[in-house]
């Protein structure tokens, strides 16, 4: 089984993340941020990944600090999970739309962190979220899971469901990546032998 369990622990923020990218879409989360847990609830379903996070923050601040280290800790247990990379398809893809709205997510795990995030949100919260966040969790993500990604929302008139679909197809376009690829056996999936 792919698996991970990572805690980080800094002045800020008190983070642990269970993860099984072999699962079945079950998800176990305790943020303290109520619409973060229901996009991660998304990450989890759409992605077929079980997922655990508690995290407590320093949220009368405001919740830069625990949205960012969740995605940082999401990112160090999916890079332990994850481990060589061997017989993976490596690449995935999802459009997720959502009424009228629809994005594009692409990844590659690649290695590499790298992040283009194209998202106009129709406006700056969602109930008490912080839509700018969204991209903070991401960039911590791909900073720790050594991943290139690509988000584009395409359209969308409604915030929440403009960030819903982002994590969902977040959540798909993994789901691919990590998929065995039948073909490749257990062949890492690059010209240079790693990733």
């Amino acid at each position: 089984m792919r698996t991970a369990e990572v805690s980080r622990n800094t002045k800020e923020t008190q983070i642990r993340v269970r993860l099984n990218l072999d699962g079945t879409g079950v998800a176990k989360l305790a943020t303290g941020i109520a619409f973060l847990d229901h996009m991660l609830d998304q990450v989890a379903r759409h992605g077929l990944v079980d997922l655990e996070v508690e995290a407590k923050g320093d949220l009368h601040i405001d919740a830069h600090h625990t949205v960012e280290d969740i995605g940082i800790t999401l990112g160090q247990a999916f890079a332990r999970a994850i481990g060589d990379k061997a017989g993976v398809r490596r690449y995935g893809h999802a459009y997720v739309p959502l009424d009228e709205a629809l994005s594009r997510v692409v990844i590659d795990l690649s290695g590499r962190p790298g992040i283009e995030f194209h998202v106009v949100f129709a406006r700056a919260r969602v109930g008490e979220f912080d839509v700018d966040l969204a991209r903070e969790f991401f960039q911590g993500f791909v900073n720790h899971a050594l991943a290139t990604l690509h988000i584009d929302n395409l359209r969308g008139d409604n915030a929440h469901h403009q960030c819903e679909t982002v994590f969902k197809a977040f959540g798909r376009a993994l789901r691919m990546a990590v998929e065995a690829d039948p073909r490749a056996r257990d062949a890492i999936p690059s010209t240079k032998g790693s990733l």
